[in-house]
């Protein structure tokens, strides 16, 4: 009776001390965008434990736009969100420590409905277009470049443009509401399992414009002071979320456990998801891609100035963290 009653005391006092010992771990606190895709890659880090076998633990908050994250992160509610490195460089120009880590080459497209007429950008003339993320959306802004490019036309004044949000988007060119679209990478793939197709994407116009590397616009974004302070953590971070990436590269059925969080309708709009999610997965970052994206400000800054770029008009030292390399 005595050794049961000692095991008893100890069961309780182990199950009692897990949760006490996964407290312990230090936290890194993600902001994301309550249905945004950087939620499967969180998801996959948290189901298998990821974060824990590499000593943190992964705390994720939900927010309902991208307005709610930056603040979220500007108040220090979190200590990392998922947004491009223009608004970091913006924020630096403004005295602010932010900094940059890769997550995605994924951004979006142009796509225009089966049986359009639409072959080149200069067929935009007198058109409209649907463009989510608003006038500075750096697509929209690669795109206009593009047209100025080849065909010596201005999207902004030649086209008919209308901003709103990429579900709206993609429900009104559906109806034939719009002759085409500037939308981001996820709502690409379902507009193509609709039926329709992309004319030209964001690689193909980086190309055109004289951008040689696939530059990750999208990144994990956090204070240098922070990151600088918590090195180890941060780091541990960053390969969690480079192993939840080979993850979702490899298996299959890891896609199927996320069916529902992806709301993919069909096998056809899964697997289009997938495949698009994989194609973003960054391969490389050094020199090389960092030297592309500094081009690629260079071009962006001339049609879109302080709104996008802040008021010095340079690149900002320290828009990329140099402790990740790959």
């Amino acid at each position: 009776m005595m050794r049961a009653s000692r095991l008893f005391l100890v069961v309780v006092f182990l199950v009692a001390a897990v949760p006490a010992l996964a407290s312990d771990l230090p936290a890194i606190r993600v902001g994301v965008l309550k249905f945004g895709t950087v939620n499967w890659e969180l998801d996959v880090i948290r189901h298998h434990g990821l974060d824990r076998a590499e000593g943190i633990d992964l705390k994720v908050t939900a927010y309902a736009s991208k307005q709610a994250t930056a603040i979220a992160l500007q108040g220090g509610a979190v200590d990392v969100i998922v947004t491009d490195w223009f608004w970091v460089s913006r924020l630096r120009s403004l005295g602010t420590d932010y900094t940059f880590a890769p997550y995605s080459t994924s951004v979006g497209a142009l796509v225009v409905p089966a049986g359009s007429n639409i072959r080149s950008l200069a067929d935009l003339a007198g058109k409209r277009i649907g463009i989510a993320g608003g006038p500075i959306d750096k697509s929209w802004l690669l795109f206009r470049a593009l047209a100025r490019k080849r065909h010596g036309m201005d999207l902004e004044r030649e086209a008919d443009a209308v901003f709103a949000a990429a579900p709206l988007l993609n429900e009104q060119i559906k109806a034939g509401r719009l002759d085409a679209v500037v939308t981001f990478w996820h709502y690409v793939a379902r507009l193509e399992t609709a039926g329709m197709h992309v004319l030209i994407g964001i690689e193909e116009v980086t190309q055109a414009l004289g951008i040689d590397a696939r530059v990750p616009l999208l990144g994990y974004v956090f204070r240098e002071s922070w990151a600088e302070a918590k090195k180890p953590e941060v780091l541990a971070f960053l390969r969690v979320s480079r192993q939840a990436k080979e993850i979702l590269r490899e298996s299959d059925a890891e896609w199927e456990r996320l069916r529902s969080m992806t709301r993919a309708a069909d096998e056809e709009t899964l697997i289009a998801l997938r495949e698009s999610y994989r194609a973003g997965i960054p391969e490389s970052w050094g020199e090389v891609e960092r030297g592309a994206a500094v081009a690629m400000f260079d071009i962006l800054k001339e049609l879109a100035g302080e709104k996008l770029v802040g008021p010095s008009g340079e690149m900002q030292a320290g828009t990329f963290w140099p402790a990740v390399t790959y």
